[in-house]
């Protein structure tokens, strides 16, 4: 129990540094726009334009991109509803979040399924789109609705999907 506590510590302190600086605002507009493009619809275009320009590999990527999010979109709901971490209340927050608990980020959970899959498919974009599902992660905190906890909860599973995926239908 002394671990979680500490981990709750380190949690608090991180959101703390990252919610409570004078330029909060100002981030909190640039982490808006980054979050934004891990609400979902980016995804399926991404899939559909995969598809429409290599239907064989397209189709494939697509295929293994919605078996990911057959796993984890249950077992993000499942573990949401079962730990019920209360989001940060402590600090600003600079958006709505659509549900009421925080434990997985969905929104990392998903940016990391898809930059898994891409880097899979698609190695020569692996830099930008680790890159990019990090700092969906990230923009989720700095936006004063997850944990740091939260979003390696989130990061884990994605990949964990994905990987999954991939050993079914690769």
């Amino acid at each position: 129990m002394r671990a979680l506590d500490s981990l709750q510590r380190f949690d608090f302190v991180f959101s703390h540094y990252c919610l409570t600086h004078k330029f909060n605002h100002q981030t909190a507009k640039i982490s808006r726009v980054i979050s934004r493009t891990g609400d979902g619809p980016l995804y399926a275009l991404v899939g559909g334009v995969v598809w429409w320009l290599d239907p064989v590999i397209g189709g494939l990527f697509l295929a293994t991109g919605l078996l990911a999010f057959l796993f984890e979109l249950p077992v993000y709901w499942c573990l949401k509803n079962t730990i019920k971490r209360e989001r940060p209340s402590h600090f600003p927050s600079f958006i709505k979040p659509s549900d009421q608990y925080s434990l997985p980020s969905g929104h990392t959970a998903a940016a990391f399924v898809m930059a898994y899959l891409i880097s899979e498919f698609f190695p020569s974009f692996s830099v930008f789109v680790w890159c990019w599902a990090g700092l969906i992660g990230l923009s989720r905190v700095l936006l004063g609705v997850h944990f740091l906890s939260d979003i390696a909860a989130g990061m884990l599973l994605g990949i964990f999907s994905a990987q999954l995926a991939l050993e079914v239908l690769v």
